[in-house]
């Protein structure tokens, strides 16, 4: 699924327009990403985490040429995917209503 097709499906469920559910959706991926840019941690309690992981440096080696090559250490993100969501991808298609309560809380936390 493209951002451009969640935008659609979730104006589509809420009656926004797609202008305003574009922006909506923007503004949720823009926190998520400013909060991991600052080193904290996302929890979207029945979907999953976002945390930002350290990687240390190592050595690699050039594909072309062979040459061993130094990869500094950075910062990654990484996504953790929560209980229910792993059981209800195990299981199949879900129905929304597996996961969200009609308020937007999880059924099932993870």
């Amino acid at each position: 699924m493209t951002k451009a097709e969640m935008v659609e499906k979730v104006s589509s469920k809420i009656n926004l327009s797609k202008k305003d559910t574009e922006r909506v959706v923007n503004t949720v991926l823009e926190s998520i990403i400013q909060a991991l840019a600052q080193g904290d941690k996302v929890e979207l309690r029945g979907f999953g985490s976002f945390r930002v992981r350290s990687r240390e440096s190592r050595d690699g080696r050039n594909p072309r040429t062979g040459d061993t090559v130094r990869i500094p250490s950075k910062r990654v993100p990484f996504f953790k995917a929560g209980k229910k969501l792993r059981e209800l991808v195990d299981q199949g298609t879900p129905r929304p209503s597996e996961v969200f309560s009609s308020s937007g809380e999880a059924l099932m936390g993870d």
